[in-house]
């Protein structure tokens, strides 16, 4: 009876949310590319890449894969991995090349279901993987897609829960595994009152390698088996690196001086950053502002409140556009350069931590060595934030009980850094120091995963 109900529930939040697929189609052009996956229906090139079921020789010159079990007994299936968000997209690519790097003849098909993921996700596949989107929870679409990839396992990344998918899994023998599993504040508790229900899901994972000891403890609380999960650490610490080609390319485009970041802003966040920069300006005449918004398609929203609060604006997705004025703010409204924006930046602000969303991910800039501030709102992260809060490696700014007050603790902080560039070296230091020290964790996973597979 529960999964008729879910099934149902589904159907109706679907077709609710089917205007927001076609605004997003839109607004971020290729959305609507290779929609047909999401219903198991694949192109005739990947449906024949697919049922090539990869075979661990690669592919020959004309791009077709060569059957075969590697030359050293190395089984032959493809291994399903997905990931949503692009940092999510950035922990599966870390994984991919920790197993290739152990196993070079593993093959992943590799889902996802945003057009920022994919483009992430672009850059983390091979010539022999398959990249595809993630099949809608559907029965219908997740049995076509079964058929269609027929893995020998499946990787889901951190919070990657869906029921008809998982169940159908179990049901066909395929080993699941969910990495850098957590759960958030906001959603414990739902997920405890609804043990009755995700306690089948869960149950259905053959291993679950949580980020810490508390988020072990709301999974078992959810219903999954004690026994079947275990704490890694975070993945995250292993994931970024230094992009040195970006900073010198975005070097060049921003023009000398310290810059102050904001990195992954949401709405609202842009306003805090432009006041504070205003601050900054009057005892650092020097300072350069970029803003590099979450969801670049909101970039026009953020040029609009950089003209409002005085300031003129550079886009990086204007070739040729220059700044004329050091009042200029500068707008990064492309993907893929955030890592290169933290390698330059004297300070940085990390998004989504100002809204209660649970924050963008603070270890970027702080494995850069930049003096980072984040809000209060960090749950996404929580093990991270203590690892890195312990370590004396960043500010937080305390909750407050208005939007002013918490604006204004942001600005306080970010002068602070500037005022003192002792202390700003300092925390860099130290911040660098403590993402160095937390690395290790997707390796050992890796290690852990191939063995399972043989």
């Amino acid at each position: 009876m529960k999964w008729i109900l879910y099934n149902a529930l589904f159907a109706v939040a679907y077709l609710v949310m089917v205007p927001s697929f076609l605004l997003r189609m839109k607004r971020r052009g290729g959305y609507r590319a290779r929609f047909a996956d999401r219903f198991g229906r694949y192109p005739s090139e990947i449906a024949a890449a697919l049922s090539q079921g990869g075979a661990c020789n690669g592919r020959d010159k004309r791009g077709r894969s060569r059957v075969g079990d590697g030359g050293n007994g190395s089984r032959v299936g493809w291994i399903w991995i997905h990931a949503v968000s692009v940092g999510e997209v950035q922990v599966a690519g870390q994984l991919m090349r920790a197993m290739r790097e152990r196993d070079p003849n593993v093959r992943f098909v590799f889902s996802t279901t945003s057009s920022t993921g994919w483009k992430t996700a672009e850059r983390e596949v091979t010539t022999d993987d398959v990249l595809i989107y993630n099949p809608l929870d559907f029965g219908g679409c997740v049995k076509r897609a079964l058929d269609a990839v027929n893995p020998r396992a499946v990787i889901l990344t951190e919070t990657e829960i869906w029921p008809n998918f998982i169940r159908a899994l179990k049901k066909r023998g395929v080993p699941i595994y969910l990495v850098n599993a957590r759960i958030s504040d906001r959603s414990a508790p739902r997920y405890r009152a609804l043990r009755w229900f995700f306690g089948e899901v869960f149950r259905c994972f053959t291993k679950i390698y949580a980020q810490s000891d508390l988020d072990a403890q709301r999974l078992t609380d959810a219903g999954a088996d004690p026994a079947t999960v275990q704490v890694t650490g975070s993945f995250k610490f292993d994931v970024a690196h230094r992009n040195e080609a970006k900073e010198r390319e975005l070097r060049a485009w921003i023009g000398e001086g310290e810059i102050l970041l904001g990195g992954s802003t949401w709405p609202g966040e842009d306003v805090v950053m432009l006041e504070a920069y205003r601050k900054v300006l009057e005892r650092h005449p020097g300072v350069k502002l970029v803003i590099a918004p979450r969801h670049f398609e909101k970039a026009d929203a953020v040029e609009a409140n950089i003209r409002a609060a005085g300031f003129g604006c550079v886009r990086r997705s204007r070739i040729g556009e220059s700044a004329t004025s050091p009042r200029n703010v500068y707008l990064c409204d492309t993907t893929g350069e955030m890592m290169g924006l933290f390698g330059i930046s004297a300070v940085a602000f990390v998004g989504k931590s100002l809204c209660a969303h649970g924050s963008q991910n603070m270890i970027e800039p702080c494995l850069c060595g930049v003096a980072t501030v984040v809000g209060p709102y960090t749950e996404n992260f929580r093990p991270v934030m203590s690892d890195l809060l312990a370590a004396d490696a960043l500010v937080q700014t305390p909750d407050a009980v208005t939007p002013e007050a918490l604006a204004a603790s942001v600005e306080t902080e970010l002068l602070r850094f500037f005022d003192d560039s002792v202390r700003r070296a300092a925390y860099g230091e130290r911040a660098r120091a403590a993402v160095a020290r937390r690395c290790g964790v997707v390796g050992r996973c890796a290690d852990e995963l191939l063995e399972a597979f043989a």
